[in-house]
């Protein structure tokens, strides 16, 4: 049981630093469009890996509906290869949601 633990958490945290990683570099060469929605989706990828429950009751609360909705739209927007705006309103989600 222990041994399974921990295994997830070396996988949630590799997810974590290789979604930060990508992210920076994205950020760092420029809006690159290929590096950001990588990130992206290693970001998602360690979200519902973890703890899927825990996380969409979160998001899926009701005075959290406009930031859940902002940051998913943002989601695909970088998707899409509109990495500034994308960003931009993905973080306008992110501060509506941790406020």
């Amino acid at each position: 049981m222990y041994l399974w633990h921990y295994t997830n958490f070396e996988i949630g945290i590799g997810l974590t630093g290789f979604g930060v990683l990508f992210s920076f570099l994205g950020v760092i060469l420029f809006f690159d469009k290929g590096l950001l929605p990588m990130g992206n989706i290693l970001f998602i990828a360690r979200v519902t890996y973890n703890c899927l429950e825990v996380n969409l009751s979160f998001f899926l609360k009701r005075h959290n509906y406009k930031g859940s909705i902002s940051f998913a739209v943002g989601f695909c927007l970088v998707l899409w290869g509109w990495a500034v705006v994308g960003m931009l309103v993905q973080a306008y989600g992110f501060i509506v949601l941790f406020r």
